[in-house]
């Protein structure tokens, strides 16, 4: 697996992290409503040194926020590597193919794929889906220009191919269950290089899911991050409870929540946060953590610190000429 590390995505700091040996941590950034740039500068000052690279949502919930490309050339003007989202409800292949080069023309490496949340889930259900692609199509599509330097029309891109890190999502808690280690290995063929899964607050079933991935040998093939993120109320897990598909919050989170103060509501998501975080990190076969504090960026710094997990390690990585 480190072979493949070093060889694909070689200015990625994640691959160089994940190549090394180290756990490796990424964190969520969630672009703005508006066209706010303060409010991104902020997460910047909040998040530095907390991660080793930054996903960059695109239109999370199918919701209008800011681009994922715009804030990622923020993060990258500021000195931290981003994680281009790039979901195939809003563009065909044309604009999508347009955005990763304008992602590697800004030097941005790490590139995630997904299908994307349907819009009669958002704030415009009234809109037009697109869904020319799948997240499976759109990983086939990233590997071609990546190593065939070949548009999907199979026309040449010209100069040089973009040299990205690709990265899908897995969800083991939807279902039917058996069927998601074998999603996991149609999208590590189509060409994923680490994944990230949805947020963990079921352990028993994340537990399932990974002695199945170990049983296929899927951890060998592909750098699997674990998807956790602290829980700041009582309200806030109810609402992922009822209303996130396919996430789950068990009863008994709900229960420890229940008893408790608003102020001690966000100190017990906090423990529990990293309570998982912890356990999921003995887990074989998980590579890193994927924080997702959705509205809470401050909880972000201390949870890597009672983790254990900042600073992150200091890697030389190259710049590329662009």
């Amino acid at each position: 697996m480190n072979e493949i590390l070093n060889t694909q995505g070689q200015q990625s700091r994640l691959a160089r992290v994940l190549a090394a040996g180290e756990f490796a941590v990424a964190v969520e950034v969630n672009p703005p409503i508006g066209p706010n740039p303060g409010a991104v500068q902020r997460q910047i000052e909040t998040l530095r040194g907390c991660a080793d690279v930054y996903n960059v949502t695109d239109n999370q919930s199918a919701r209008v926020h800011t681009s994922s490309l715009a804030v990622c050339v923020m993060l990258q003007q500021a000195g931290l590597e981003p994680v281009l989202q790039v979901t195939c409800r809003d563009r065909n292949r044309l604009a999508i193919q347009s955005d990763l080069l304008g992602a590697a023309a800004f030097g941005i490496r790490n590139v995630l794929a997904l299908t994307g949340d349907h819009v009669s889930a958002g704030d415009h259900p009234g809109a037009r889906p697109v869904y020319d692609l799948d997240s499976i199509t759109l990983l086939q599509l990233i590997q071609t220009m990546r190593d065939q330097q070949l548009f999907a029309s199979g026309r040449k891109i010209p100069r040089r191919a973009p040299d990205f890190f690709i990265g899908a999502v897995a969800n083991p808690f939807a279902p039917p269950y058996d069927f998601r280690p074998l999603r996991l290995a149609k999208k590590i063929v189509a060409g994923a290089q680490f994944i990230q899964t949805q947020l963990i607050y079921d352990l028993p079933r994340f537990r399932e899911y990974m002695a199945r991935v170990v049983d296929l040998g899927l951890h060998e093939q592909v750098a699997i991050m674990a998807g956790v993120g602290p829980i700041r109320s009582l309200r806030a897990a109810t609402f992922m409870r009822d209303q996130v598909a396919g996430l789950t919050v068990p009863e008994a989170i709900i229960t420890r929540l229940e008893r408790l103060s608003k102020e001690d509501q966000a100190r017990a998501g906090l423990d529990l946060c990293c309570e998982i975080s912890q356990e999921v990190s003995k887990i074989e076969g998980v590579r890193g953590l994927h924080i997702m504090a959705v509205g809470w960026p401050a909880a972000v710094p201390q949870i890597v610190a009672r983790l254990g997990l900042s600073p992150r390690p200091s890697l030389a990585i190259g710049v590329p000429a662009v």
